[in-house]
């Protein structure tokens, strides 16, 4: 049967949870208080991990070592490729010239730094969490930010803050994908259903977030009182966002929700600001005007033409994903499919199958398998790669541009890469050892408050791995069965786990690397997790006491 998970390896189970957790304390010792580099944070967490899951757990070393190993290759291609290849398409639109353009489009539309933060952060953000999901809101976002002005690492905080609402529904609403097809059989239901039903339910709490973000951006970067200053703005952008996030998830697709609701956000911001503007334009200390006219001339004369290149990103996913968001299409019109046919999905050597898992986290025991799928043409990566080159030339760029463009943003990403790898190794280990459910069950245990702490345990699968996707893979059915155990709705339970996992995201510690590294700044990873950390607590805080209200009083918020 190969090697049996032991989810009490100290013999009680908040003793195993404590010491289960020593990876992460390592992580966030090393990184927030004794504010070592990121690739070094992690590449000590990973060792402490190895070393729990051979002592602690008993894990055969092969297994241990393989585990990490898939993991590396899982960051490799699941999370670096798709990162690495947003930021390389925002240094070729910097490398071209294009990205001027669209800071005067933006400088046309608000002088306001508050309302540039808005769109930027917040609705342009949205857009690309939607598209690609992965790291390149975060990169992009804060780069475009700084090159405009914002100070660097305020330009991180914010895009990392904003980074929370579209979360759930990133990448074409991949992370419900992923829940639906794992816990469906569990729920005795289609694929299909149970993501619709976990869509309907992430769109009726995470709307209720959506609507104060945008202020909460405007508080973090300016104050309370300024804030205020521009609240039609604020109340316009979170309440546009939250109504069709709403209503995408709930009647239409989850494919769909981010780019539909930020669209939308961005839409009626644009219309708000050609009829309001606030009566005083907030500045950076120090700051110069810009010259009355010329950013709003600039930007009416080439606003399409700035914005080309990601209108080819965007036309280029939505090509790749159209098979997802348009049922039964004729197969010559299907691209999806035609895509798919170059994947390439194999069970790992020497590890699947070779771990079996028990109940509570499965029903019986049953081997853990360990399969990966290298989706060459579909990945958002090669599609950003393939729309950075169509673009590139557009643009008017010659080979060798795009190929020292590359070259530089490998230089640039070194270090994030580094991160990204080591930190999906932990997670491997830790979950094929049995500790991620060992901290799982721990939380689990919390019985009527169950659906505040289920929260936690998605925000805790999110740190780790930097993916609302993954955190449903490894803590998606823990919650399912957990709930049917404790009588919670396990619908509820699994739609938790993801809006609670989003506030993971501003403190992962890839995407702080990344962050860091799109604006310059690698080795002010420890900054940005202070600044971050309180808050990403709180609002998952909040998901889990609306989680709570949803399990007792608020019952007829659940789909059925």
């Amino acid at each position: 049967m190969g090697w049996l998970q032991d989810y009490q390896p100290a013999g009680g189970l908040w003793l195993s949870a404590a010491l289960a957790a020593l990876p992460i304390i390592v992580l966030l010792v090393t990184l927030g208080v004794l504010r070592r580099s990121a690739q070094l944070s992690a590449g000590l967490a990973l060792i402490t991990a190895l070393l729990v899951a051979v002592l602690l757990y008993r894990m055969p070393a092969g297994l241990a070592l393989d585990s990490a190993a898939m993991g590396l290759v899982f960051g490799v291609w699941s999370v670096a490729w798709i990162a690495f290849h947003a930021v390389y398409f925002h240094n070729v639109t910097v490398a071209t010239g294009r990205f001027d353009d669209i800071k005067a489009v933006l400088a046309g539309f608000s002088e306001d730094r508050r309302l540039q933060a808005l769109l930027i952060a917040f609705g342009f953000g949205a857009l690309l969490e939607g598209i690609a999901g992965g790291g390149s809101p975060i990169a992009i976002t804060a780069a475009m930010m700084a090159a405009l002005g914002f100070p660097p690492v305020k330009a991180v905080v914010l895009a990392l803050l904003a980074n929370t609402a579209p979360v759930a529904f990133g990448g074409l609403g991949n992370p419900l994908i992923v829940l639906g097809r794992l816990t469906a059989p569990i729920l005795d239901l289609q694929q299909e259903q149970a993501t619709e039903l976990f869509s309907s339910m992430v769109g009726r709490q995470l709307p209720l977030l959506a609507l104060i973000v945008p202020g909460f951006l405007i508080v973090v970067l300016a104050g309370w009182k300024r804030m205020i200053e521009v609240w039609p703005a604020v109340l316009t952008a979170g309440l546009s966002f939250a109504v069709m996030q709403f209503v995408t998830s709930n009647f239409i697709s989850p494919s769909l929700v981010d780019v539909v609701a930020a669209l939308a956000a961005m839409a009626s911001l644009w219309i708000l600001t050609r009829f309001w503007q606030p009566s005083a334009i907030w500045r950076f200390d120090g700051e110069e005007p810009v010259k009355a006219g010329l950013g709003a001339a600039k930007a009416g004369r080439g606003a399409l033409y700035a914005w080309a290149p990601y209108i080819v990103l965007i036309a280029a996913i939505f090509l790749s994903r159209i098979g997802t968001i348009f049922k039964n299409l004729p197969e010559w019109l299907d691209l999806t499919k035609l895509l798919h046919k170059a994947d390439w999905v194999f069970a790992w050597p020497g590890l699947h199958k070779e771990v079996v898992q028990h109940a509570p986290i499965t029903p019986k025991d049953t081997p853990y398998a360990a399969t990966l799928t290298v989706d060459f043409l579909y990945s958002p990566g090669t599609v950003a790669l393939i729309a950075a080159i169509v673009a590139g030339f557009a643009m008017g760029a010659k080979p060798r541009l795009l190929l020292a463009t590359y070259r530089r943003t490998l230089h640039q990403m070194r270090w994030a890469l580094a991160t990204i790898f080591m930190i999906l190794a932990i997670a491997f280990v830790m979950n094929y050892s049995g500790a991620t459910q060992t901290l799982g069950l721990a939380l689990a245990t919390t019985g009527v408050l169950f659906p505040l702490f289920s929260a936690y345990i998605g925000w805790l699968g999110v740190f780790l791995t930097g993916s609302d996707a993954s955190t449903n893979s490894l803590f998606g059915p823990m919650q399912v069965i957990s709930a049917q155990q404790l009588h919670v709705d396990p619908i509820l339970a699994g739609a938790t786990n993801t809006s609670g996992g989003v506030m993971g995201k501003m403190i992962s510690p890839q995407n702080l690397s990344i962050g860091a590294t799109a604006i310059g700044q690698s080795g002010k990873e420890g900054a940005l997790l202070r600044q971050t950390f309180l808050w990403s607590v709180v609002l998952t805080a909040v998901v889990g006491l609306i989680s709570l209200l949803q399990a007792t009083v608020l019952r007829f918020m659940i789909p059925s």
